[in-house]
């Protein structure tokens, strides 16, 4: 019998998706780590453990502080739990271009929620950069007005930890050691570099993940920020939890457009019973154009993580309408 909810954070199944790469006539297997499965339905309640926990423990977070974050509601969620847990309140901020699914689940979860209108050139759905400056000037209001705590998900290297001490080893022990790539697309840039940091210890390459025309941390122009790839892409390029650790190195880079990334999250549904979001399938995209590329052989075995799920995007079009 577990304690409470947070120690059910973690320890998701790894899954061979032989179905997928059979449809898509690919050599090698994709490994998907379901982190769907995680209490809020979403890799980042890892790292809202994980932040929380070190905070306390450094004397960051007193006993009953408010703890305030930007969120494109996975990670709000994430703390929303822990933060109940542990007797924080807790107020996420969070752009309207984001599925509202996510902020009703942080609502019945005991979050304050804030909406922020999104700039005027924005698309609802479509999160830009632009968009997440708005939630970034709030969200630092908002930590003045209450005194609290701010998990600060994109700089607090708690959030690459997080992957680095869990969800890397996880994979890596799961497979057997049977890991040659490891492609994520993203967002704050903590799964990638904590898991970047652990694999390529053990020789594995690693992949940025990007959405087309939004490709910056390749060099690219940004021709799209609008994209509908929910949860990163922000066409940021400051993302402490990659560019600080001199010991992360990007084996290579790779781009997805909203078509291939929406199509194979319907695929992933359809062949292989995972609901996965916007973000699971740009990744399960970029495996295969890995396994069908030069960067690794075509009998190779990619890892990469399903983030969310799909739940949280009903209202979106990833999926037909009934």
């Amino acid at each position: 019998v577990l304690p409470d909810v947070t120690a059910a954070i973690g320890s998701t199944p790894l899954v061979n998706l032989s179905r997928l790469a059979k449809h898509y006539q690919v050599q090698g297997r994709i490994l998907a780590k379901l982190e769907y499965l995680n209490p809020g339905f979403s890799k980042k309640d890892r790292i809202a453990k994980h932040i929380l926990e070190n905070a306390i423990a450094s004397g960051q977070l007193q006993p009953g502080q408010p703890v305030v974050e930007l969120t494109s509601g996975n990670t709000g969620t994430g703390l929303a739990i822990v933060c109940g847990v542990l007797g924080h309140p807790f107020t996420a901020v969070m752009s309207k271009g984001n599925s509202m699914e996510r902020a009703r689940m942080m609502k019945a979860l005991g979050a304050r929620v804030e909406l922020v209108d999104q700039a005027p050139d924005s698309v609802v759905g479509q999160v830009s950069g632009a968009d997440l400056e708005k939630v970034e000037e709030r969200t630092n209001e908002l930590v003045e007005e209450l005194g609290a705590f701010r998990a600060d998900q994109f700089r607090n290297q708690a959030n690459a930890m997080a992957h680095h001490e869990g969800t890397a080893p996880e994979i890596w022990n799961a497979s057997g050691g049977n890991v040659t790539a490891f492609c994520d697309f993203v967002g704050t840039g903590g799964s990638f570099g904590g898991c970047a940091r652990y694999f390529q210890e053990k020789g594995v390459k690693c992949y940025i993940v990007e959405p087309k025309g939004a490709a910056v941390l390749a060099g690219g122009k940004v021709e799209r920020p609008n994209h509908r790839i929910q949860g990163g892409g922000y066409v940021m390029t400051d993302l402490p939890c990659i560019n600080s650790d001199d010991d992360i190195k990007v084996d290579g880079y790779l781009e997805v457009t909203d078509e291939e990334a929406i199509q194979c999250a319907r695929d992933l549904a359809r062949l292989e019973g995972i609901f996965g979001g916007f973000s699971a399938g740009a990744n399960v995209f970029a495996a295969i154009q890995l396994l069908r590329g030069k960067q690794v052989g075509p009998d190779e075995t990619i890892a990469i993580l399903i983030c969310d799920s799909g739940l949280k995007y009903l209202s979106t079009d990833l999926w037909e309408e009934f």
